[in-house]
């Protein structure tokens, strides 16, 4: 648990030239071996050593322990004092959308639909405004997180309340999404996402559906509509770097989705916070 965590240096092990006591740091939870058959081909997230590289005890700890083979292969990242540390909070999961954006290639006017408002809903709207998506349709049932994202300029649905089918098509000129984006584990919101996407569309499965999730493909019209599914797990050096760069540099303003902190002893009640998300968006645990 707290596999995004940002923190100081308290003490560096022997041969360890990069870091030094006092240093401001991100830590990525899973590092890749970047040398073997998967790496070699760009899927980092499939090594057999993403998982096996965690941290100790976890990021939701005090103190915690970064092995030695982590750290050489860019397990932690130097952090610039434009930096705060809930911006750097942010690095990890802002990284698996930009691997995500990176993997369906989305173009400049691209018509974009993304389901699920939640913190990388919103994460997803940003980047895609930021690659010069045209219209943007972001839906969820949670009111006060499609109130939340209005501010970015989008075109928001309730889809409990509304069709989001027929405001697709209004704004795609009855043609359907270039790209549509499934910040959610929903398989309503798979299902909904073959009757937005265009012929030729992508559909980027971002959202972690539960295990054993099933749904019934019509694999006839998935061949005649050539629409492409793509998944997208986990991130890895390449894009943390690219998240800390556009944080940094202040492209993209990450900090309003911070919307609760809590002390570490308090963090079933951060977890029932985020998990409710009645007044929420991202939820941060502290130890100071």
């Amino acid at each position: 648990m707290g596999h995004e965590p940002a923190g100081a240096v308290i003490k560096v092990g022997k041969n360890i030239k990069k870091f030094q006591e006092g240093d401001r740091v991100f830590v990525h939870h899973h590092v890749s071996c970047y040398s073997c058959r998967y790496c070699i081909q760009g899927n980092y997230t499939m090594c057999d050593n993403y998982q096996k590289s965690n941290i100790e005890p976890c990021g939701l700890s005090e103190e915690f322990i970064v092995p030695k083979w982590n750290i050489e292969r860019g397990g932690i990242l130097k952090l610039p004092e434009s930096i705060s540390y809930d911006e750097a909070a942010l690095i990890e999961p802002f990284a698996c959308c930009i691997r995500g954006l990176n993997k369906i290639s989305i173009k400049h006017g691209d018509n974009v639909a993304i389901l699920g408002a939640g913190p990388t809903g919103i994460m997803h709207t940003l980047l895609a405004k930021t690659w010069g998506a045209n219209n943007i349709v972001v839906s969820d049932i949670n009111q006060f997180r499609l109130k939340f994202v209005e501010k970015y300029d989008v075109i928001t649905v309730n889809s409990n309340q509304e069709n989001l089918d027929s405001i697709i098509k209004e704004n795609t000129g009855n043609i359907g999404t270039d790209i549509t984006i499934l910040a959610t584990g929903s398989i309503k919101a798979f299902e909904t996402s073959l009757k937005i996407t265009r012929r030729g569309g992508k559909i980027l499965l971002f959202g972690v559906p539960s295990v054993g999730s099933k749904f019934e493909l019509d694999l006839n019209s998935m061949y005649s509509n050539e629409q492409i599914i793509i998944p997208s797990y986990g991130a890895s050096e390449i894009e943390t770097n690219q998240a800390l760069s556009l944080i940094s540099d202040k492209s993209i303003d990450l900090l309003p989705l911070v919307t609760h902190r809590f002390q570490i002893r308090e963090s079933s009640d951060a977890f029932k916070c985020a998990h409710d998300a009645f007044d929420a968006m991202k939820v941060l645990i502290v130890t100071s």
